[in-house]
């Protein structure tokens, strides 16, 4: 019985101990909206992406409690669409980081030398769309042609910035192809049937319209969805990352 008492004693004020010294979470759940759009600035088209690391990603700093706060990242959609309905109310800078010259640059010296990042109010629902100038452009030409076991399409890469700073050798030009999602690009594709060209012929191919054609047997009575991309030796935030044409859907290559 003594045992019994001691423990409900001990407990009752391990609770008090721990109610004075705990401060309780009572901070309102994210709720505010952040959306918007990636353009190109030179097409007024939004730039597509893939959706994941390797694709654009929306920076934010949130400066409403802290002078140094930690970055808060999350991904653009694969057409260059953006939406987070978790976001807390605040003050923020925000800076999307993608295969394009980048909003904020800085000298050999980390003195900055161009900062078009926004800070906003974030509160409700926000639209913010950003101007970029994609590293490539991507384009198809043509119609993609249906092979007997196999894909053909045209595509034209050019560069989609003057800045000589970022116009870096382009390392590989890639066709993917997946035949279970409209989500292609380098995070979701069938590497059985992507055709990849690198070095020096992707490279000499810049300027040039190329035909690509799918690797292998594809498989029949499947729908493909087909994009390209390509990447210069240039790497934001530690990765070199594709610029995107628009996905484009086959149909069966039984129904030629």
């Amino acid at each position: 019985m003594k045992k019994s008492t001691y423990s409900i004693l001990y407990l009752s004020v391990l609770f008090i101990f721990i109610s004075c010294t705990t401060e309780w979470d009572n901070y309102d759940e994210p709720a505010e909206t952040f959306r918007g759009i990636i353009n190109d600035i030179n097409s007024d088209k939004s730039v597509f992406t893939e959706a994941g690391e390797g694709g654009i990603r929306m920076r934010l700093m949130e400066y409403s409690w802290s002078d140094n706060p930690t970055p808060y990242y999350f991904y653009v959609m694969q057409d260059g669409t953006f939406q987070n309905t978790k976001i807390f109310k605040g003050t923020y800078n925000v800076e999307p980081q993608g295969a394009f010259v980048p909003l904020v640059q800085t000298d050999s010296e980390g003195n900055t030398i161009r900062d078009e990042s926004v800070t906003i109010d974030i509160e409700g629902t926000v639209e913010v769309n950003f101007d970029v100038e994609p590293f490539l452009n991507i384009e198809w030409v043509g119609e993609p042609i249906l092979n007997e076991n196999s894909i053909s399409v045209q595509v034209l890469v050019t560069r989609g910035t003057e800045d000589p700073d970022f116009q870096q050798d382009v390392t590989d030009i890639y066709l993917y192809i997946n035949s279970s999602s409209e989500y292609v690009g380098n995070n979701n594709f069938d590497s059985r049937y992507s055709t990849r060209i690198t070095g020096e012929d992707a490279n000499n191919a810049l300027g040039e319209v190329i035909t690509i054609t799918t690797n292998g047997d594809l498989p029949t009575n499947r729908t493909h969805y087909l994009r390209v991309g390509a990447r210069i030796n240039y790497s934001v935030a530690g990765i070199q990352r594709y610029n995107y044409n628009e996905p484009i859907t086959v149909g069966s290559l039984d129904g030629q």
